[in-house]
């Protein structure tokens, strides 16, 4: 993992040296003292309009030999306009500083904090440069055996000189401990099916999130027919992998104060069960489970950093799979809040395993609120592409709240609509309820969230988040995240606690 370090140490120590730069292409003291020992080569590079303007995340590497005749990479990285800069700009600063120095591969970068950028001081600089540096140095290559010396290539230290060595640690202990969870999430997506199924998955939340003071309790296919989850368990039943429900509890404020409820869609692979989904593409249905690891993954942030609060995180796990024992279309599933659903498709079947962790949560916990997770249907792609993940909720003030810490995380969402006219779709001729709208590809991703929606007893607090866009990267533009997993919702919801209970 990347050494982060705070050190006054000497610039000229390390192979890549960073700079930043406004668009007003001004050079403060700190880089003007660099900008000389190397022959002017800052200021020279600036000058060229065409080479760089001092746009946001626009970067520039130059090489250049110091006088003990070592090669050394200067890295000029725009900020744009300073005033403006948000606090979650600086942290992608970091990564931008880590991209850029493992493409030029400089093994070691520093940077100077010392100075003011826009509205944050140096002391709030260092910590967050530092997060984005780590979040975007993630790797998982566990299954390459024979990659090349480039390939296996890593940066092992990134150190910021800042005059508070002290304060910089200690604001980045909460950052790094969010970023590690972030990390747990992307390994939980990012792992393939054949090892990530719902019994070594539960067993990972309990060995990960155990001896960190979060009560765990996992249920199985025995203790959920007890309790009558027959949405959950129709998913799974195609399979040979039992399915599993895990609650993790934890307890950081007075018992008195009512829990933070998330939940998370567990589906390990999807197949799509009978109704299959087509060839091209299903080997990314590992991915289906990232609901559940924004959930495992925002249960360590809030216990790594000893959070003032208490929160109830619960995953279904399970895995859809075709056979001859597998669901049908035209089953009808009893849930556990007693009311029935007619599976008219079982590829909609994250919603099936939301109903019953639902109401298992409601059953057993006097929630505060309930917030769930879930990649969870293809037409919110259709509608907000890969850059929001929708949020549907029956309660104003959630949904501000929930959209507030997606902007200050860059994790966006965007609030869609629940009307009686979607409830009215998925309308059963045979049952309580159907698990598919009645027009086919229309509002899908609005029917779905009303099927969870009526899972919600009254007075209840609820927002759903549709991830499906968002959970995996398939271009590698986010400058904290690399290609892949991104572990979209651990930060926000993190964020979403933060501000809201921990700071009464």
């Amino acid at each position: 993992m990347l050494n982060i370090s705070f050190e006054g140490k000497d610039l000229y120590e390390y192979e890549a040296i960073a700079v930043l730069i406004n668009d007003q292409l001004k050079i403060d003291n700190e880089t003007m003292t660099i900008d000389q020992k190397y022959h002017s080569i800052i200021s020279k590079t600036i000058v060229d309009k065409n080479r760089f303007e001092g746009k946001f995340g626009q970067t520039v590497a130059l090489t250049v030999v110091d006088k003990d005749s070592k090669i050394k990479h200067l890295i000029i990285l725009g900020i744009g306009n300073e005033s403006s800069l948000s606090e979650y700009q600086v942290e992608e600063l970091g990564g931008l500083i880590y991209s850029k120095a493992k493409a030029v591969k400089a093994a070691t970068v520093g940077f100077n904090a010392r100075g003011r950028i826009g509205n944050f001081s140096a002391d709030q600089v260092a910590p967050l440069v530092a997060s984005g540096a780590l979040l975007a140095a993630y790797r998982f290559d566990k299954y390459f055996t024979k990659q090349t010396k480039q390939e296996k290539f890593v940066i092992t230290d990134f150190n910021i000189v800042v005059a508070d060595t002290e304060a910089a640690y200690h604001a980045f202990e909460p950052m790094k401990a969010v970023a590690m969870a972030v990390y747990f999430a992307r390994d939980l997506v990012s792992e393939v099916p054949n090892i990530l199924y719902p019994e070594s998955y539960a067993e990972q939340i309990v060995e990960k999130l155990e001896p960190l003071g979060i009560d765990i309790e996992v249920l199985g296919e025995r203790e959920m027919r007890n309790l009558e989850m027959g949405a959950l368990l129709g998913v799974g039943q195609g399979s040979h992998n039992e399915s599993k429900l895990v609650v993790m509890r934890y307890n950081g404020a007075p018992s008195e104060q009512k829990p933070v409820c998330f939940v998370g869609k567990g589906v390990t692979f999807d197949t799509g069960g009978i109704s299959i989904k087509p060839a091209p593409g299903m080997s990314d249905m590992k991915h289906d489970m990232g609901g559940s690891a924004a959930v495992v993954g925002v249960m360590k942030a809030l216990a790594l950093r000893s959070a003032k609060v208490n929160v109830i995180g619960i995953v279904g796990l399970v895995e859809n799979m075709p056979g001859g024992g597998a669901q049908r279309p035209g089953d009808v599933v009893k849930t556990m809040s007693g009311q029935t659903a007619e599976v008219l498709n079982t590829d909609a079947e994250g919603r099936l395993v939301l109903c019953d962790c639902i109401t298992y949560l409601q059953e057993n916990f006097e929630p505060d609120c309930v917030i769930d997770l879930a990649t969870l249907t293809g037409a919110i792609v259709v509608s907000l592409g890969y850059t929001y993940a929708g949020i549907f909720a029956n309660d104003d003030e959630l949904a501000r709240k929930l959209t507030e810490s997606s902007l200050k995380t860059n994790e966006k969402l965007w609030r869609m609509p629940l009307h009686k006219d979607y409830d009215d779709m998925i309308k059963s001729s045979v049952a309580d309820v159907a698990n598919l709208g009645s027009e086919k590809g229309i509002a899908g991703s609005a029917t779905a969230a009303h099927f969870i929606g009526r899972f919600i007893k009254d007075g209840v607090k609820w927002a759903h988040l549709d991830i499906a866009g968002t959970a995996w990267d398939k271009v590698g533009k986010n400058p904290i995240c690399p290609k892949g997993a991104v572990g979209f919702g651990v930060r926000l919801l993190n964020k979403f606690v933060l501000d809201n209970y921990e700071s009464k």
